[in-house]
Formats: structure tokens, sequence, C-alpha cells
């Protein structure tokens, strides 16, 4: 065999795919995922460590175990109150998914609708929250009127622009293409307008699911005498600062739930996004 033969055949087994282990692919993907976990055991760690080192009041920052404790002692409690805020979160986060995004797509396809309704929109926006929120107590009372409302509105305009947006993304030669083929109004809007918009969409989706929690917290300040954001002010006006990060593990916890939900629901409805990630 030449010389020749034998540096071709060399570089065609450089272009030759490898075969990959598939155990050590799966060993891979494991540790990948575990990443996320470990980095939270890793925090929770350092702050066990930093309280024992520093000897840390209990007053200023508890012990992780501590907190545990307060987590298992009170439980029936901190699950009563997480039951009344998790409510106050899936209505007002449910109606603003209900009328955002139906808006936003009236607002995208129609220059009419986008001149009457958009003003309004953006005025309330520019109106501090807040700063609402003693009216709603007038308004609708101390009960989860008040903070369903608040919660709708805080989360409601994030979502509203994201939907404009991811509505109007679609490139107009597009659409005449599909139109040229003989696409009717429906097919286009199901196979073509939807798909583009819904990354957009879930985009906006997420900020509103993590100002959702908040929302509901910061209506509580302001008046109520049940839900997380009571118990959480009920611990800080006493000190207690197991209870108060006892709270924070719990909304911690929810939000997590709530991200993961919403990535379900994504990596659901838009299939096509899973080789992009």
């Amino acid at each position: 065999m030449s010389s020749h033969t034998v540096a071709k055949s060399a570089a065609d087994n450089d272009h030759v795919p490898r075969r990959r282990n598939p155990t050590l692919n799966a060993v891979r993907k494991i540790l990948w995922n575990l990443i996320p976990p470990m980095t939270f055991v890793a925090i929770v760690g350092l702050w066990g460590l930093s309280v024992e080192v520093f000897r840390v009041p209990s007053y200023l920052l508890p012990a992780p175990g501590a907190v545990f404790q307060l987590l298992v002692a009170e439980a029936p409690m901190l699950w009563d109150n997480t039951k009344v805020t998790m409510l106050e979160i899936i209505l007002g986060f449910g109606l603003t998914l209900l009328m955002a995004i139906p808006l936003g797509l009236v607002i995208a396809l129609s220059p009419l609708a986008k001149q009457v309704l958009y003003p309004p929109a953006m005025l309330l926006q520019l109106v501090p929250k807040i700063a609402m929120a003693p009216l709603f107590l007038v308004w609708f009372g101390f009960g989860i009127g008040s903070k369903v409302i608040l919660t709708l509105l805080m989360t409601f305009f994030p979502l509203l622009i994201a939907s404009i947006s991811g509505f109007q993304i679609l490139d107009a030669r597009l659409l005449y293409l599909t139109r040229s083929m003989g696409a009717n109004t429906w097919q286009t809007f199901r196979y073509l307008r939807v798909p583009a918009a819904l990354p957009v969409i879930f985009s906006g989706i997420k900020t509103s699911a993590t100002i959702a929690a908040t929302a509901a917290i910061v209506a509580e300040f302001v008046g109520a005498n049940e839900g997380l954001g009571y118990v959480l002010l009920r611990g800080t006006s006493t000190m207690n600062m197991e209870l108060t990060f006892a709270v924070l593990v719990i909304l911690t916890v929810i939000g997590l739930a709530i991200n993961y939900v919403v990535e379900v629901s994504e990596w659901l409805l838009a299939p096509w996004q899973r080789k992009l990630k």
C-alpha cells in the first residue's frame, strides 16, 4: 500500500464521526442536571457555616437547622396561610393570562384597537400599584378580592407587551407566501402566527409569573389577617427571624414551582423550541 493511500485512509477516518459511549453520556447528563440542586445545597451549607463560624446572633441570621425545625413545628399554620397566598396568585395570574394575551392579539392585529386600547393600558402601568393598594382595600375590602386585583394589575402589563410583540414578530412576506399557497386566515393564524408568537409570549409569562408572588405578598402587607405576607409581617415585628426565614423559604419554593409549571407548559406547547435549548 502506497503512502498516498495510507494518508488518504487516515484522512477519511478523521471525518468519520466517533461513536460516543452511551453510559458516559448518561453520566454526564445526570451530573449536569445535578448542578442546580448541588448549588442550592452549597449555598445552604455556606449559610450554616457562616452562622457557626462568625457566631451570628439568631435575631440577625438564624441557622438553617432552626429554620427547618420551625417549618416542621409550624407546618399546619404555614400550610393554611400558604393556601391563601397561592389562591391569590392563581386567581390574579390566571386573570392576567385570560385578559392580556387576547388583548395583545387584538392590539397587534388592529391599528384602531392599538390607538384606542393601548394608551389606557400604558397610563394604568404608569400609576404606582403600591399607591393604589390602599384604595383597593377601601373598594374591595380586606378579603381576597383586593389581593387578586393588585396581582392582576402588577402582572398584566409585562404579559401584554410580550403578547403584542409576539403577534407582531411574524415577517409579512411569510403571510403573503402562505396566502398565495391557498391558506385561509385561520390556517395562517394557527400554523404560522401562533408558533412564531409563543416563544415571546412565554418570556412574558415567565416575567409576570415571578411578579405574581411578589404582588400577592405586597397586597397582604397593606392589609390582611391571613396569608404568607401577614405571617412575614408578624415574624419581623416580633423579631422572630426563624419564622421570617421559614416564610422566605416557602416563597422560594412557590416561585420555583411556578417557574417549573411555565417551563413544562412551554415544553408541551412549543415542541419546536426543544431543539434550540
